[in-house]
């Protein structure tokens, strides 16, 4: 890891805390920005499957935001705007949502704010609904940014509720945290980074567990159209005959996933507490859209015949194609991963290639792709109880998945690295049988746990009567995202091992016994 910089004279204490504050894979995405490979023009640079960013699609996007409606400047777009938004733009937003998410009723643009990016509506939305160092719950493994996103700027902290466990047949105990008040509890549908998508009915229950306790439900669904498999869905909770509560359910949606525009730098969010909304806009000239890309978005958004005929078609034809190449490449060099039909990446399952399990081990193989110039994502940056995952995004041309892919598969061989290609003997917390299922092939996904498997403290909720470990023990039985050995064992795609999966079907038997 890169060492902190020294406390600096010129600075705050926080100021020092942002300063100091290093990523776990801060190091590998700086060398990559410096480094970036290019098919002709810097063919030895990095290749970067770590970041999920779509990169299949900008000859569609050159097309549409070359055309002249594009280019439309007026007075009104070089001034102030609404600090929510320019009218146009939270109208058209209103109509895309209510269309795409089945929404019973037209949704109201009076209740959309628009920032530049939803990582800044995250931070709004905990620096006005959370004190500093009150909590926000949310299922781990998670996209790790979220945490930057809470915490820089208003001191807000994540309480993570590990929904799996692989290592120990129960979760370790939590440390005491005396005194926290818990404020929200956030779920991102579908997922990140396992690619889950949630069915309406757990979706139900999620938003019925969160009313229980008077919990702000922040639900991102960025990726609610990135869905590239014939006869799946995604509902949204916009979609929802009705919400359990209203005033305390806000939903983010931004251009950077579905329309694969990260660098637009345009996020929205619905929500019906007018209070929230006001607040909001307090902070929201801190995070405003240049105007003409809102005049841009917004012409994107109401040509529903680009979007509905030509984007996304051939967007999700793409994905899948390039989720099939990487999905049988790990198929063909054994390694087990979650097969999912949504989303820019897989979670694969390297811990056969860890000398030991431990999270050192995990950031040691992470280096190994490095000096292979290969970025990718390892799990303790989504805060993964189990060493040994790893989040590898697909959504690339081919050629840089070709060549990632031979690096990749350089990078694990065994006699040009320092890594043990095989499990280490059992630690002694681990039982014997499950060390012996562990030499027989690749381990399963996680153990799920019971609820009153986990461990805490007195940890307060906003409703005083009720503790925390009752709230993670409701949460885990409403989200089951992770409850890998029950529904989501690892697979192999077409032309899959056989005796690979016998291991994982008689893995999946014993566990249950």
């Amino acid at each position: 890891l890169l060492l902190a910089p020294g406390p600096s004279p010129y600075l705050s204490k926080r100021g020092n805390s942002v300063r100091g504050h290093q990523g776990i894979l801060q190091e590998g995405f700086a060398r990559y920005n410096a480094d970036r490979h290019h098919q002709q023009h810097n063919p030895d640079g990095f290749i970067n499957l770590g970041t999920s960013e779509n990169k299949l699609c900008f000859d569609l996007l050159h097309s549409r935001l070359t055309q002249p409606d594009m280019l439309h400047i007026d007075p009104p777009l070089l001034q102030y705007p609404d600090w929510k938004g320019h009218g146009f733009l939270r109208r058209a937003v209103a109509d895309f949502l209510s269309h795409y998410c089945g929404s019973r009723c037209p949704l109201d643009p009076d209740n959309v704010i628009v920032m530049n990016g939803c990582g800044s509506l995250f931070s709004a939305i905990a620096a006005v609904i959370c004190d500093p160092e009150e909590a926000i719950l949310i299922p781990t493994p998670f996209y790790g940014v979220i945490t930057e996103d809470v915490g820089l700027y208003s001191g807000v902290k994540l309480f993570h509720v590990p929904l799996d466990s692989f290592t120990h047949p129960s979760p370790p105990p939590t440390p005491p945290t005396q005194g926290v008040m818990v404020r929200g509890v956030i779920l991102v549908n579908p997922h990140n980074p396992l690619a889950d998508i949630y069915t309406p009915q757990e979706m139900a229950g999620f938003l019925e567990f969160a009313k229980r306790y008077e919990l702000h439900a922040i639900v991102d669904e960025v990726y609610m159209l990135t869905i590239f498999q014939e006869k799946v869905s995604f509902q949204s909770v916009l979609g929802m005959d009705s919400l359990p509560d209203p005033q305390r359910t806000h939903v983010l949606w931004g251009f950077s996933k579905d329309f694969a525009m990260a660098g637009i730098r345009v996020g929205t969010l619905y929500t019906e507490n007018t209070d929230l909304m006001e607040a909001l806009s307090q902070l929201a000239n801190l995070h405003g859209v240049p105007g003409s890309t809102q005049h841009q978005m917004a012409q994107l958004l109401q040509d529903r015949d680009w979007i509905s005929e030509v984007f996304l078609p051939e967007n999700q034809r793409r994905l899948k194609t390039s989720h099939g190449y990487v999905a049988a490449e790990l198929s063909r060099l054994g390694v087990p991963y979650l097969h999912r039909p949504a989303c820019f990446y897989l979670w694969a399952d390297l811990r056969k290639y860890l000398g030991e399990a431990s999270f050192s081990a995990e950031l040691s193989l992470w280096r190994v792709f490095l000096r292979h110039k290969v970025v990718l994502s390892c799990g303790q940056a989504f805060s993964c109880s189990t060493p040994g995952w790893f989040r590898i995004v697909f959504a690339d041309e081919k050629h840089p998945l070709e060549l990632a892919q031979k690096e990749l598969t350089d990078g694990l061989r065994p006699d040009t690295t320092a890594i043990v290609c095989a499990r280490t003997a059992p630690s002694p917390d681990k039982p014997s049988d499950r060390a012996n299922d562990d030499n027989n092939g690749p381990a399963p996904a996680g153990t799920p746990l019971d609820a009153e498997e986990f461990v805490v403290v007195d940890c307060q909720s906003s409703k005083p009567t009720e503790s925390l470990d009752s709230l993670m023990g409701v949460l885990r039985q409403q989200i089951r995202s992770s409850d890998w050995l029950e529904k989501n064992t690892p697979e192999l795609c077409d032309g899959e091992d056989p005796g690979v999966l016998e291991v994982f079907t008689d893995l999946l038997r014993r566990v249950k016994k």
